[in-house]
């Protein structure tokens, strides 16, 4: 009898088996860098499918070592995409920011494009939009023949190192001219015989780079870098460090539902070049006068809907990211219809300040996907 029981419950137990195996999410891709997360003992979290460090000996710390000197970031899970053929619009080693705007405006990702030579171009987008921009990307290759495109995201690393004092640790530790790169600007350089390439970028506010270089000699320059006494920073110092600077984090501030003129971004948009997917919307709400606009704040301003939000550890304030409340004239009575929707609550265009009144301007406007 209990033969005859098992038999009729076997196929019952694997059909669980696999029901619970289809609602698990899928495995946490991890960068070359984990084992030296792990040494450091970094409280790990996921983050855009990925397993990240969110902290190493604590956020305030990490966030005021960058401030005053200089820390680094495993930022490997972004993506890292290699582009070759003829594409007009950069000079040689210089890099530009922009947006990939989908046909009603909204923004799909924002990127960082790097020209190393003619030909060749190193595009950066963020970590949880990586498969949406390939696709988007892969889609509109047959219109340029012979441009080719490549993932090289799991066979490489990034390293950010950010601060006051990153760039002249730099000089001495690739024995390079780091120093002499402009803003936006980028080189290629050798370290032990590995090829890198370093672009002074970042996302923090501060002045610094960032390199790019194979998967399996991000531990050992992890390493040359803490050996130098460069502070382990994490995901945690680096979201406060962005807000502090004015920095948008894509999948809070901005996201698809979002243009880039409601982010107050419109200097990254050239409406008066040719065509461009999104165009046509971008002139039209610029015709039509924007309902929105995102705008930084500190704790004692007026707060709207608040996108991104935290404790400044500079300021010791609480700051953040949104658009603010609408304003209704003095002795008016209270409107209650939604308010992108009533002409006289429009506000007007303003650029998106940082909070923290940096001495060094913020280096990347860039946005850092979730």
């Amino acid at each position: 009898m209990l033969h005859f029981f098992a038999a009729r419950l076997r196929p019952i137990a694997a059909a669980l088996h696999i029901f619970s195996e289809a609602l698990m999410p899928p495995p946490l891709s991890r960068t070359a860098l984990h084992p030296a997360h792990l040494a450091l003992h970094a409280r790990l979290v996921p983050f855009a499918g990925w397993e990240m460090p969110i902290q190493y000996s604590g956020i305030i710390a990490e966030h005021r070592a960058v401030r005053t000197a200089w820390g680094m970031f495993d930022v490997s899970h972004m993506g890292r995409l290699d582009i070759r053929g003829d594409l007009a619009g950069l000079r040689d080693q210089r890099a530009r920011f922009g947006f990939l705007c989908l046909p009603d405006g909204g923004i799909l990702d924002d990127v960082v494009t790097l020209r190393h030579a003619a030909a060749k171009y190193l595009l950066v987008c963020n970590a949880a939009n990586r498969p949406a921009v390939v696709a988007w990307l892969e889609q509109r290759l047959p219109a340029f023949p012979g441009v080719s495109l490549r993932d090289l995201t799991l066979a490489t690393a990034m390293i950010a190192v950010q601060g006051p004092q990153a760039v002249a640790h730099m000089d001495a530790l690739l024995a390079a001219p780091v120093s002499s790169l402009k803003r936006f600007a980028g080189m290629d350089a050798a370290w032990h015989n590995t090829a890198l390439t370093v672009t002074r970028t970042g996302y923090t506010g501060e002045d610094g780079v960032e390199v790019t270089l194979p998967a399996a000699s991000a531990v050992a320059l992890w390493d040359a870098l803490a050996a130098r006494g460069c502070t382990p920073c994490a995901l945690g110092a680096r979201d406060t460090l962005r807000l502090e600077a004015g920095l948008m984090l894509h999948g809070n501030d901005i996201d698809r539902a979002v243009n880039p003129l409601e982010a107050a971004q419109e200097r990254f948009v050239s409406l008066d070049k040719p065509d461009f997917t999104g165009k046509a919307a971008l002139l039209a709400a610029q015709a039509g006068g924007l309902t929105r606009r995102l705008a930084a704040f500190k704790s004692d301003a007026p707060v709207g809907a608040v996108t991104s939000g935290s404790f400044s550890p500079t300021l010791e304030v609480n700051i953040g990211l949104g658009p603010p409340p609408a304003r209704r004239p003095r002795h008016a009575p209270l409107d209650r219809r939604p308010r992108q929707t009533h002409p006289r609550h429009r506000l007007r265009p303003a650029l998106l300040p940082p909070v923290y009144p940096l001495t060094r301007r913020p280096i990347s406007p860039r946005t850092e996907a979730s």
